[in-house]
């Protein structure tokens, strides 16, 4: 029985090679690279060679040490490849961020399909893979006759490792425009890019896509007949453990660079696409209300990279004061995207406690509003970075009404790539509930009160 699954997990900051224990979800081992993206010609892309490189030498150091009996892979979404005949790049991969796309968004717009039918709303830059690919094709007018096959990112780490090609469902149902979530089949955008015949094959993220090649086995040291999963996007990753595991209704709160909000079994509500909601794919191939901002982006930023614990007296003073943050911090996502932001009451001094807690209490909030757009009922299960903050888990279960658990250290993106591979629903995830301090409570209420009020009243100028 496979034991140990090495999972390729590559997030927008940063890319690691985890080796996972399938029984227990622990953590063997952990290597880890940063995502730095590389400048043009003929776009900013990302370092694949970098971290193809890096990649083989940790998994022939896992295996060496600790052997490795299948590989899984999960990547951040809005991200394709574009292959030629010989399995060879047709082009760098594109960095979503980019604004290069929206230099052509009036024609794109009109080829577009409507949210009613993508699920997907429209974002700015390259976050629309049907955006990025209209504006690839005339950037580089040869690009599309050199394109042999189109991969979504799991599925180009499948095809270095073993020459097979495919698409998952839960990284074309991430906000690509290419998806109709509702009929679990391509939206017409792919006619109209004229794209249909370069697809690969979608497959489910539990399918194995093939074995290892010689090479990638010479190079490792692993056996030829190592099983490589199709792949999952790294916020269906994250719910996948809930979802095999957990009664609805629930809502997963996936934290990291973004902050991903999905709801299982929840109240139903009409998305609102301006609000960035969105419908996900899960790992089942089932829609699943979605909302999201740039959460772990706003922290480093509205922190200036400098975090300390806050103290109660911290705390204290904050709610008591009315020191609050304004959204959005970054403007181009979230729900409360185009919106100003600023601090109301004296701005906490960088790399304070005071800062560190408005901080905190401003992403709980924010996260709240996005859990409201998706119709959150029952439990809210924050994993990732934000897990380990105390009062933004605090101010989740005050705004939102609902028991708020911080998931361990056995859930994420790696345990769920991991439970690709033989994934049992008896496996259960260990979750602790979050305590809100009593000589808090009343605080948190009213702070949480006015902040919505004083969010209202600024959009409302």
């Amino acid at each position: 029985m496979t034991q140990h699954v090495a999972v390729i997990d590559i997030g927008k900051t940063n890319v690691k090679l985890v080796l996972v224990d399938r029984d227990s979800l622990t953590e063997i081992a952990v290597v880890t690279r940063a995502n730095t993206v590389l400048p043009g010609p003929p776009w900013p892309h990302f370092d694949v060679q970098g971290h193809w490189a890096f990649l083989l030498d940790g998994l022939r150091e896992f295996h060496a040490a600790h052997g490795i009996d299948a590989i899984s892979v999960t990547t951040h979404g809005a991200c394709v490849a574009l292959l030629q005949r010989d399995g060879q790049l047709a082009a760098p991969i594109l960095d979503y961020e980019h604004n290069g796309p929206d230099e052509l968004s009036e024609a794109y717009d009109a080829i577009r399909p409507p949210f009613s039918e993508t699920g997907s709303p429209r974002l700015a830059g390259g976050l629309n893979v049907g955006a990025q690919l209209f504006w690839q094709f005339q950037a580089d007018p040869g690009l599309k006759n050199r394109t042999d096959r189109i991969v979504t990112y799991p599925q180009f780490w499948g095809v270095q490792l073993t020459g097979q090609t495919g698409m998952d469902v839960t990284s074309l149902g991430c906000h690509t425009d290419l998806w109709n979530p509702h009929q679990a089949d391509f939206s017409c955008l792919v006619e109209r890019l004229g794209i249909a015949r370069k697809l690969a094959p979608v497959l489910g993220p539990s399918e194995i896509i093939g074995t290892i090649l010689p090479d990638v086995a010479i190079q490792t040291g692993l056996p030829p007949e190592t099983p490589v999963c199709c792949g999952i996007h790294d916020s269906n990753a994250s719910l996948l453990p809930y979802v095999l595991c957990q009664e609805p209704p629930f809502s997963v709160v996936s934290t990291g660079t973004w902050v991903i909000a999905m709801s299982v079994g929840g109240k139903n509500v009409s998305l609102d696409p301006n609000l960035d909601t969105l419908i996900n794919v899960t790992a089942r191939g089932h829609p699943a209300p979605s909302a999201r901002f740039m959460g772990g982006r706003e922290h480093d930023i509205a922190t200036c990279g400098i975090s300390n614990e806050p103290s109660l007296q911290d705390v204290q003073h904050v709610l008591t004061k009315g020191i609050m943050l304004m959204p959005a911090v970054t403007a181009e996502s979230g729900p409360f995207k185009g919106h100003i932001s600023g601090w109301v009451g004296p701005e906490p001094e960088a790399g304070t406690g005071g800062r560190a807690a408005a901080v905190a209490l401003y992403l709980a909030l924010v996260t709240a509003e996005c859990l409201s757009n998706i119709g959150h009922d029952g439990k809210a299960i924050v994993e990732g970075p934000f897990a380990g903050n105390q009062l933004y888990l605090e101010m989740l279960a005050i705004a939102t009404g609902s028991p708020v658990f911080a998931a361990s250290g056995t859930t994420g993106t790696s345990a769920g790539a991991a439970m690709l591979v033989g994934s049992q629903s008896s496996m259960l995830v260990q979750n602790t509930q979050t305590i809100i301090r009593p000589e808090l409570a009343t605080q948190f209420h009213a702070y949480a009160s006015l902040w919505q009020q004083t969010v209202l009243g600024r959009s409302l100028r």
